[in-house]
């Protein structure tokens, strides 16, 4: 099933659908300002090991990211000191993941690893999204397997070709970018810089 939406403008009864579908314990898949990426509502078991088993993750071995609509109220997830908020205050909106230590409100799943990776992307779907969920998404880019076609993670039609018989909806945000978030990790004094992918930290 496959759902167009925009920038500005989208029905109310388009972002319900969608809400809907999250608090059922779906999964979606749709734009960021990176990748296209599919997720789940954040707070919710089953449909994290869901998205874990399609993707191939062990979150005992990789750190699991979620995305959150702002900054306001991101102490209830994770763990974050004033100097890590302001950096991230500095860059968010935008192309980047914090690795923050998590918080205990997240599921166990999370806690496997203790950490999780914090967006806010630059992308007003998703963001809204987000905001009429009242509640994080738990995100990861698309697989792409080696020698497959880009397009295969870039645009619409063809994710929902590929991914629509394992996802609950596929959301149509126009053509997606194929470079990934840059990845810092403050867990430790200094933050670091562990991938770097689209966008340019602010320090």
């Amino acid at each position: 099933m496959i759902l167009k939406l925009y920038s500005k403008n989208n029905s109310p009864k388009d972002i319900q659908r969608v809400t809907d579908i999250l608090n059922e314990g779906g999964i979606i898949i749709y734009p960021t300002d990176t990748m296209y990426a599919i997720g789940c509502h954040a707070l919710k078991e089953r449909p994290i090991e869901r998205i874990c088993k399609l993707k191939g993750i062990d979150p005992r071995k990789n750190n699991l990211s979620i995305i959150c609509y702002d900054l306001s109220n991101i102490s209830e997830y994770a763990r974050v000191d004033n100097n890590t908020f302001k950096l991230m205050k500095r860059n968010l909106p935008g192309p980047f993941t914090f690795i923050l230590n998590a918080d205990s409100r997240l599921p166990k799943i999370f806690r496997n690893r203790k950490e999780v990776g914090i967006r806010v992307p630059d992308n007003p779907i998703i963001r809204e999204i987000c905001q009429a969920l009242d509640a994080p998404i738990m995100t990861t880019t698309l697989p792409l397997e080696e020698g497959e076609d880009i397009e295969y993670v870039t645009d619409p039609e063809l994710i929902d070709e590929k991914f629509g018989e394992k996802v609950d909806l596929v959301i149509d945000g126009g053509p997606g970018g194929f470079e990934p978030s840059t990845v810092i990790n403050c867990c430790e004094d200094m933050p670091e810089v562990i991938r770097q992918g689209k966008g340019i930290l602010d320090e």
